[in-house]
């Protein structure tokens, strides 16, 4: 540490001495104005540190920071002139995880940091980084390069730079919420939180920054995750087809190298680092309603009775701006709601959790009690000549709280026990890029906490909206005691998904926006945010009976399904489109409450594993390059193939189905994969697959979730001569008792043969589910049944359909199943 502390101060007086020559020089000839502004790069190394897992590396001036986090990441900063910032991230609250062995060793031309299964080469003559597969030997990432900087003339600080070489046959995914095609080759982003009303195809900057990426090329895949909160940029080879890069307007140059060699492994070792999302309230998994807004008390009731009297399943019903006093947040508006402790009260009656908006722009006015204690208290953000920040959006002049300060962040959490002891279940915040009418967004020069790390709205703007979300989360959490909290946030960060879900924004009624927010769920899903929908029909214009309903379709297998539309517009409830389509989204909706179980085992494989819910086909084939043009089909889960209807007028459409065997899951056709197929898809009947070899549960339909006691669940199996396993999670549904392992993880394995069905179960956990029997639908069985056992008992009470599916009962404990020839 002496040693190191000793290169830092004579690194620092080199460019102090640097920095005074300078301003001497400009006091000497002011007319020749200020220096042009150069990119500095790394040169040679000159210097290497050591210190446990991190090694330094330093031309003599800048210092490279590579630090091994696990076997399969690692993490590379710059300090330009050797002077590293405090080692703080909100989108990764602890770096190091388990490493099995590392260790550097310098050869000629390099030094080489490897893990059991990477290696980083830093080279010695130019300070290029490149990273290995250990295994055989593949160049994974390379800089072009090295990376660079320029002083920041007018705020202080650096632009930071990296840039890679970007291969022929490489290809790109992840950066979260970006509209346009799947792939990200060819094309440039911003990440720069933005409120971006009626969004358009590759429209950018949009709501929230995700700056990890994954590169796949021959067939091996790995990941960058650029931790820097300023607004940053991504390149992927549009300036020059043989270069990726990423940079950024302030802050550091941090960046995380996550191996794979599968997409899958890269997402799961994101998540490792930034969090998956807490196990969701199962209620939150239904379908919920929205407009701005539903107002007074009576439209309320109104929708609520539409629901029910129309038997279609609804969980959520929520209250826009509109429910407040003046937009005042933590206020009712008593003429339109004169008692909602009541009303929410018969809304829980019927079924209905009541979901409120609440903004972070709090109206200036000293009879206002949320103003009076932010002001007295000093919660508001400041510009830099200390006046309050203001600007004006729905209560017009408002202040705004801020949420990088802990100590606000206590105190908002603790504003939601009035909201919280009349029975609102859940809050939805919105507004939070943040948004600001007129000027888009707060200045620049606002003045932000960050934790005691701070800064200005430069390095804040992309974590505010996370930050506000995060703090609604926790209050929630100690107010609700054990009970989940749900929570909704509009803007956000990395690491978001510990917080809250998300939707894609204020989009519009059209098919190119129902193709759009498809592409959008899946990128987000795969970008570390799992929790994430649409507006169902478009928030803003007009959909017609059949948009609405291929969106409902889409919708029953987005991980958050809510309908939601802009008060300008017609109603659009399921119902409002008339028959046939009140009749189709009935049923899908119901589709959605039979799937429940399965729905919510594959959360759990998200919160427990770091699976991602929905995969694009890249995902499952990233080996088959015609995948990365294939972005209208996802998976749910790894067992339902969703293949949605997104042209107007179509009766059928082509599917491509990945390799293995696949049912169709209306008419239990079996379809071989690695091909494509001429689907029907009349408007009642949107494409669905099951893999052969799955087991997927199914829940009696329910007006909402926990309407009825489940007596017995159905377990529809797949026939497969291979083996295939499959989960059931089950536990209270809305309790954190799951984290005390209160849980039930049943493993289904599946194997059959040409004479033969074997149903194998293994359970953990230490939650036991009330129903005592499952009911086994059996698709597909290539033989005549002689013979069932359970447990080595036969089974007499079976029966085969006229559609050769094979019924019978068993108590939900038994061990093993055999189904004969």
């Amino acid at each position: 540490m002496e040693e190191l502390d000793k290169q830092n101060k004579e690194i620092s007086d080199i460019s102090t001495g640097e920095v005074v020559e300078e301003i001497v020089q400009h006091l000497n000839n002011p007319v020749s104005g200020p220096k042009p502004i150069v990119k500095k790069y790394l040169s040679t190394v000159e210097q290497v540190y050591t210190e446990s897992n991190k090694f330094y590396f330093s031309d003599g001036d800048a210092r490279v920071e590579i630090r091994v986090v696990s076997d399969e990441i690692i993490r590379v900063r710059l300090a330009p002139h050797g002077v590293f910032l405090d080692d703080f991230s909100y989108a990764v609250p602890v770096v190091d995880q388990k490493v099995t062995t590392f260790k550097m060793e310098e050869q000629e031309a390099c030094y080489s940091v490897s893990t059991n299964t990477i290696t980083c080469k830093v080279r010695k003559s130019d300070f290029h980084i490149s990273f290995t597969d250990n295994q055989n030997q593949m160049v994974m990432s390379e800089d072009e390069s090295p990376m660079h900087w320029e002083e920041n003339i007018e705020f202080g600080g650096y632009y930071v730079y990296a840039t890679k070489k970007c291969l022929p046959d490489e290809n790109f995914y992840g950066l979260g919420d970006k509209s346009g095609n799947m792939n990200l080759r060819g094309r440039h982003f911003q990440n720069w939180n933005t409120d971006a009303y009626s969004f358009g195809w590759d429209q950018d900057p949009l709501y929230r920054t995700i700056p990890f990426y994954t590169g796949v090329h021959q067939g091996a895949a790995y990941g960058i995750f650029f931790d820097n909160t300023f607004r940053s940029y991504f390149d992927f080879g549009k300036e020059d087809s043989a270069k990726t890069s990423f940079w950024a307007d302030g802050g550091e140059l941090q960046y995380y190298y996550i191996h794979g060699p599968h997409l899958m492994d890269v997402v799961k070792r994101y998540q490792s680092l930034t969090g998956t999302h807490p196990m969701p309230p199962k209620w939150a998994l239904g379908y919920h309603q929205c407009r701005w807004s539903y107002y007074p008390e009576q439209k309320v009731k109104e929708i609520a009775d539409g629901f029910r009297s129309r038997n279609i399943p609804c969980d959520a019903i929520y209250l826009d701006i509109d429910y407040m006093d003046g937009y005042r947040c933590f206020t009712w508006n008593k003429n339109h709601f004169p008692d909602p402790k009541r009303m929410i009260k018969e809304l829980a009656n019927d079924g209905f959790k009541t979901v409120v908006m609440i903004d972070p722009g709090i109206k200036v006015d000293d009879n206002y009690w949320v103003f009076k204690e932010g002001k007295a208290n000093n919660y508001f953000c400041r510009r830099s000549d200390d006046y309050f920040m203001e600007g004006h959006v729905w209560p017009g002049r408002c202040q705004f709280p801020d949420f990088t300060n802990p100590t606000v962040r206590e105190w908002w959490g603790k504003l939601y026990k009035e909201l919280v002891d009349i029975g609102v279940a859940g809050v939805w915040n919105d507004m939070n890029e943040p948004a600001v009418f007129g000027s888009g967004t707060f200045p620049n020069d606002v003045r932000h906490n960050y934790d005691g790390y701070r800064g200005s709205h430069r390095k804040a703007h992309n974590v505010y909206g996370m930050q506000m979300v995060r703090s609604t989360y926790d209050g929630l959490k100690k107010l609700m005691r054990n009970k989940r909290p749900f929570t909704i946030t509009r803007a956000g960060y990395s690491g978001m998904q510990r917080y809250g879900c998300v939707w894609t924004g204020d989009n519009v009624a059209t098919w190119e926006h129902l193709k759009i927010g498809n592409i959008q769920c899946q990128r987000m899903s795969i970008s570390g945010v799992p929790f994430c929908g649409t507006d169902i029909g478009g928030f803003s214009g007009e959909p017609d009976g059949e948009l609405f309903t291929r969106w409902i379709q889409l919708g029953t297998f987005s991980p958050f399904m809510r309908a939601h539309s802009a008060g300008d517009t017609a109603e659009r409830e399921p119902w409002s489109f008339g028959e046939p389509y009140t009749s189709i989204n009935r049923t899908y909706i119901e589709l959605r409450y039979r799937l429940m179980p399965y729905l919510y085992s594959v959360f759990w494989e998200h919160h427990r594993y770091g699976f991602p819910i929905l995969r694009p086909l890249v995902m499952l084939e990233q080996e088959n390059s015609s995948n990365s043009y294939r972005q209208d089909e996802f998976t749910f889960g790894d067992k339902i193939l969703v293949c949605p209807v997104l042209e107007q007028g179509a009766v059928s459409r082509m599917v491509y189905l990945p390799k293995g065997k696949w049912y169709n899951f209306w008419t239990h056709e079996v379809l071989n994969g690695e091909s494509e197929h001429n689907i029907k898809a009349p408007l009642a009947q949107m494409p669905l697959f099951v893999r052969a070899g799955a087991v997927i549960p199914e829940y009696p339909v329910m007006q909402y979730v926990g309407e009825k006691n489940v007596d017995e669940v159905l377990l529809n199996v797949y026939y497969a001569d291979y083996e295939v396993n499959s989960f059931l999670f089950e536990d209270h549904g809305d309790t954190f008792a799951y984290e005390q392992d209160i849980y039930s993880e049943k493993k289904f394995s599946v194997k059959g043969t040409e004479y033969q069905l074997t149903i194998e179960q293994s359970v953990d956990g230490l939650y036991t589910p009330n129903y005592e029997w499952y009911e086994y639908n059996i698709i597909g069985l290539p033989f005549n049944v002689n013979k069932i056992t359970v447990d080595d008992k036969d089974v007499v009470d079976y029966q085969l359909d006229e559609n050769s599916c094979l019924h019978f009962r068993s108590n939900k404990n038994f061990t093993s199943i055999k189904i004969y020839n």
